[in-house]
């Protein structure tokens, strides 16, 4: 009896065993699947399956969704050349944007228009594209910090056009130090430019506990490596004269079209090591883009490399060899013309922090600026 007793107790604990790691087996497939679930459905615009313009044009709708219809109104603007024009690099109260602040948005609404803007810059250099952008953004902080008027909230965001993967629109949006102007037609992106960058202060800064290094050391590097690669003599031929307070080609210029006369030594002429530097001095510009959206174009940059000119102007303390000692004191300069693309670096006087100098730039296209209109 007393075994017949022992082999049932046996029986049921051995039953309750096993329904209690039936029960964790359950337990922790569940998990995995709500795990599972929620990394794939985090992606709430739906557009992740998209890639390209169409991606582009997916979160486009997407930030379109989340706005009123008066807010709509405000973003979606006719495509116009007096609407593509009107890009700045001044702060928001010296200079009207198209389009809706982002200070005015919900956090949503701001996520969503953010997305928008990483699909079209992309990330896959450090320090291009989305990066840069948010830092330059965070440097607006620090200015405000010490001056009202600027801050990461003054930046404007516009579709001029309705986005299509079919039809022609541009995607504008900038701030102070940021304007930028991306023509799509036919699910292709056509047109990078115009593209203004600049930053305050020139060196990394701290703001909010986090600190970033200057979004532009790519650009002021790149094109002190360029300068730096060239002989006396090439410096010689390269060097134009004047002064630059500013880049030529920047919002409100008198005529807002290009010097038709190339000035400073063709990249032709240079020696191989330095028509490399020539190139790899448009990159910081040129990877602003996503870079299989602006393939085509940057093709075509590279393409036309060898007519492509390059000139300076003030740098009376560099030394040539010396990469470092170019681009370093108000009015310093340079400039990338090809038959294409047209690139200019300045160095100002801070405005905020007047005992430093700041930089500003602007890539520009010969053929390609406001295509179409």
């Amino acid at each position: 009896m007393k075994i017949r007793i022992l082999i049932f107790a046996m029986i049921i604990g051995l039953t309750a065993v096993i329904f209690i790691q039936a029960c964790k087996k359950d337990s922790t497939s569940s998990s995995s699947s709500s795990s599972s679930t929620t990394s794939t459905t985090s992606d709430t615009s739906g557009c992740s399956t998209s890639s390209g313009a169409s991606k582009v044009v997916c979160l486009a709708e997407n930030f379109l969704s989340t706005l009123s219809s008066t807010q709509k109104t405000s973003v979606v603007l006719d495509l116009t050349l007096a609407n593509a024009k009107n890009w700045s690099n001044l702060p928001v109260s010296l200079a009207s944007r198209n389009g809706l602040e982002f200070s005015s948005l919900s956090s949503t609404q701001l996520a969503a228009a953010l997305a928008v803007v990483k699909a079209a810059t992309g990330t896959g250099y450090s320090m291009e594209g989305y990066e840069k952008f948010m830092t330059i953004r965070a440097a607006d902080d620090y200015l405000g910090s010490m001056q009202s008027g600027y801050g990461s909230g003054n930046y404007f965001i516009a579709f001029l056009g309705t986005p299509s993967t079919t039809g022609k629109w541009m995607l504008q949006y900038g701030g102070h130090h940021t304007a930028v102007n991306i023509m799509f037609d036919a699910g292709a992106m056509v047109s990078l430019t115009p593209l203004h960058e600049g930053v305050e202060p020139h060196t990394g800064f701290t703001i909010n506990g986090v600190t970033y290094t200057n979004p532009l050391t790519n650009n002021v590097t790149a094109m002190q490596n360029m300068l730096g690669s060239l002989t006396s003599t090439e410096l010689s031929t390269a060097k134009i004269s004047g002064t630059f307070s500013d880049c030529l080609m920047i919002p409100g210029s008198t005529t807002n079209t290009m010097p038709t006369t190339k000035q400073g030594i063709e990249v032709s002429a240079l020696s191989t090591t330095a028509q490399a530097k020539v190139w790899l001095a448009m990159q910081p510009w040129i990877d602003d883009l996503d870079s299989a959206q602006a393939a085509t174009i940057k093709a075509v940059y590279k393409s036309e490399l060898s007519s492509t000119y390059v000139c300076y102007a003030s740098n009376t303390s560099a030394v040539a060899g010396t990469a470092t000692s170019f681009l370093t004191t108000a009015t310093d300069y340079v400039r990338i013309d090809g038959p294409s693309i047209w690139i200019e670096f300045c160095c100002q006087n801070g405005i905020v922090i007047q005992n430093e100098i700041h930089y500003h730039t602007v890539m520009r296209d010969h053929s390609r600026d406001y295509i179409g209109l």
